[in-house]
Order: structure tokens, then sequence, then C-alpha cells
């Protein structure tokens, strides 16, 4: 019995002693220790403050700075892309880990590039879109792992890829680290090739190692006097060869669109470059697995077209532009042209059959009447190529008087350029269509 009374008395001592201490640990967080509650505003607080500071990039004064010079930021970019509220932003905070020539203590948030997932026309693409607010959108290492991520997130989901590049090159403050990077981005753009379109948009400088992936994706497009692409500056340029030429003269959109061939297409501004991508996507299947969606059209199949009797002038000497019998041909006569100021003696580009997507090839007798030549040859042929890698029929309007003679050609690889031609038809096991005019 008295064992029992002490054994009680024990259990009210000790259940007196909790509440005493949680009376304490109560009348603590009234004083400013942090209680559960508290801990989890504190984090609310901290989440929301690097949200915003994402947001807001390099700040207001940079984003002035690049609204003056006619560009919108990576998420102003972003937003026109896409369809309205459907972006999911992939690592919004992270930071760069660099600790060298006072890094540590210059840290913005997200670290120059905006990543993530979202929908152009109801259908699912992944984006990075590069922020020249930041650090002049050099690419550092924790930089490249976040467009690595998402080119990867792709392959797997079976879903394009759309790179905004606005970058300045690497950031030399983390010197191989950022070439590294480099060659990762090098590395997922050459596994997704055929597998997934990749489409890159220049909406600003891209200079050095950072002009070598969008030339390792299907498509370039550039926007008019704000975009530059070259490997090597103007200024290096002057030190090297003693060349003084300005950035537009070295690597403009004029340059790359008309000269090199570098580029696809070339538009006024960041607007219409967006707009024009979302269309060219609509040509496109999701990936090599995947069909193109069949569109709506309003078109008869069995229309008729009486111009077509008389378009082509039964002297051959004669020409005609190819795109006028193209456009009677497709769908609402509409067609996306790639490449349309290279190599202008063929046309390539994108309409529709019968609401099916097509790649048209077409010699155009209005420009050196017709001949292919070493330009021709290649800008053809990796248009057949593209076309056969995603399942998309190629029909071909044919009217050639051969191959270009004469010494530059021959000396310059007529040969070997238009056996890739030859090459890229032959491989094609795609449905093909020629039509003689």
């Amino acid at each position: 019995m008295i064992r029992a009374v002490a054994s009680m008395r024990g259990v009210v001592l000790a259940r007196t002693t909790v509440l005493a201490r949680a009376a304490t640990l109560v009348r603590a967080g009234v004083r400013g220790y942090a209680t559960p509650n508290t801990k989890t505003e504190e984090t609310k607080s901290l989440i929301e403050s690097k949200r915003q500071a994402s947001l807001a990039g390099g700040g207001t004064k940079r984003i002035s700075v690049q609204h003056s010079k006619g560009k919108l930021t990576a998420r102003e970019r972003i937003d026109l892309l896409l369809d309205p509220h459907t972006f999911r932003e992939y690592d919004a905070f992270v930071e760069h880990s660099c600790t060298d020539f006072g890094m540590s203590s210059n840290k913005i948030t997200g670290d120059g590039v905006v990543t993530g997932v979202g929908k152009v026309n109801g259908r699912t693409v992944f984006v990075f879109s590069q922020d020249f607010t930041v650090f002049g959108g050099s690419l550092s290492q924790t930089f490249a792992q976040k467009v690595c991520k998402i080119m990867d997130r792709a392959i797997q989901a079976g879903a394009p890829v759309i790179g905004l590049n606005d970058s300045g090159g690497a950031r030399i403050q983390e010197g191989v680290d950022s070439l590294a990077g480099y060659a990762n981005i090098f590395q997922r753009n050459v596994l997704a090739s055929g597998v997934v379109p990749q489409i890159s948009l220049v909406m600003g400088p891209c200079a050095g190692g950072a002009v070598y992936s969008p030339a390792l994706t299907d498509f370039v497009f550039m926007v008019r006097n704000t975009s530059h692409l070259f490997v090597t500056g103007p200024d290096v340029v002057k030190a090297v060869t003693n060349e003084s030429v300005t950035q537009e003269e070295l690597g403009g959109a004029s340059v790359h669109t008309r000269k090199s061939g570098v580029a696809h297409g070339a538009f006024d501004n960041d607007v219409e470059a967006l707009a024009r991508t979302r269309e060219l996507l609509s040509y496109l299947p999701q990936s090599n697995r995947e069909p193109v969606d069949t569109r709506y059209t309003a078109d008869p199949i069995d229309r008729a077209d009486v111009a077509l009797d008389t378009i082509v002038p039964a002297d051959s000497h004669r020409a005609y532009d190819i795109k006028d019998v193209v456009r009677r041909i497709v769908d609402d006569g509409r067609m996306f042209e790639i490449m349309e100021d290279f190599a202008r003696n063929i046309v390539v580009g994108f309409a529709r059959l019968g609401g099916q997507s097509v790649g048209i090839v077409g010699n155009q007798p209005l420009v050196s009447s017709g001949v292919l030549d070493i330009d021709a040859s290649v800008k053809a042929a990796r248009f057949v190529r593209f076309c056969d890698a995603f399942n998309i029929p190629l029909v071909t309007f044919v009217d050639v008087p051969g191959f270009l003679p004469g010494t530059q050609q021959e000396h310059n690889g007529i040969i070997r350029e238009g056996a890739k031609l030859l090459y890229a038809y032959a491989e094609a096991t795609v449905p093909k269509i020629a039509i003689t005019t």
C-alpha cells in the first residue's frame, strides 16, 4: 500500500514537471524563441524572398538597359513563347558555387538562366532562357547544370527543346569549370539530335563557346540588329588579322542568313521571333516516336486550280517562281520557309496537304535557273535529313538543269557536297513524292 502511494506521487510529480517545462517553452516563445509555427513562417518568408530575388534577375537598372536596347528579359520571352500560366520553373533558387575573385559575395538567385517546362498550343515543350541582366548571361557550372537538366528531361519525356540565347559566353571567373559546362551541353545536343526537335533563338550576343550549342540544334533563328553570333569578337579579329569590323558585319543576322547559312531565319524583334517559333512548332512532332498532329483545314482535298495549267511557261527559257506553284498546291496557300535568304536557288520549308505536315523541296528557276551548287546542296540535304528523322513526308518540285559548273565549285568540293544531297534522299525512308514541273 505504501509503495503504491509512493508510485502515484512519482507520477504526479513527473506530470507536474512536464507541464512546467511546457509553460517555460511557451513563455520563451513569447519572448522571441522559435516555436514550430514561428519556424514555418520564417521558412515561408525566406522562400518568398528567394522567389522575388529570382524574379528580379539582375535588378531594375539592368532590366531598363535591356529594354532600351529593344530586347525583352528572359522571363518576358518565356511568357510570350508559352501558353499563359503553363510555365513550371526548375531550380529557380540555385546560385553559383564559385569562390574565386570575390564571387562568393556576388551571387544572384537563378544564376543567369531561367529553365523549365510549359506548353505551346497545348503541347509540352522544355525551354531555357539566358538572362543577360545576370552576369551578362555568362555560363557557369551551375548554369550548365540547369540547362542539362531540362535537356535530359526533354529527351526522357519526348518533347522539343527551345533555347533562348542571350549570353556573352563563358564566365571567366570559373575557368575550366565553365568550359566543361559547355561540353556537357554539347553532349546533350548530340544525344537529342534526331530524337526531339531542337530550336535555338539568338536574341542577343552569342559569342565564343556559346555559339556551338545553337549550331548543333535543328533550327537557328536570329533577331535583326540585336543579335550577334561569332566565335571571336571584333577586338580579337583586329588583334589577330588587323581587320576592322563591326559586330553586325562580323556576325549579324544578315551575315548568317545570307552568307554563312548558319541561321535559318531572321526576324525584326523578339515578339515576332517568338510568335514564328510557335508557328514552326505546329509543323513538327513532339519526338521521333510520335506523328505530327493533323490540323483541320477548310481547303478541299480535291480542289482544282486552273492557274497551274499555265503558271509554268511552255518556253523552258522563261523563269517562274516555284513558290507560286507550291502555294497553289498546299493547304490554304501557306508555307513556312526555312533559310529563305540563303542559297535562294533552292526552296525548302514546311506546309500541309490534307492537314498533314510535309516537307517541301523545290528548285527555284528565278535564281540561277534553279541550278544546284554547293550551298543549295548542303541546305537541301540538311532539311531532307531532318524530315526523315522526324517522319515528315517529302514533296519535291523538280526543275533543275544540273550541278553548277566552274572551277570555283569544283575546287570548293561540289562533288563532296552534292553527294550529301544524293545520300540524304537515298537514305530517307519517309514517303517521297517528286513532281517534275
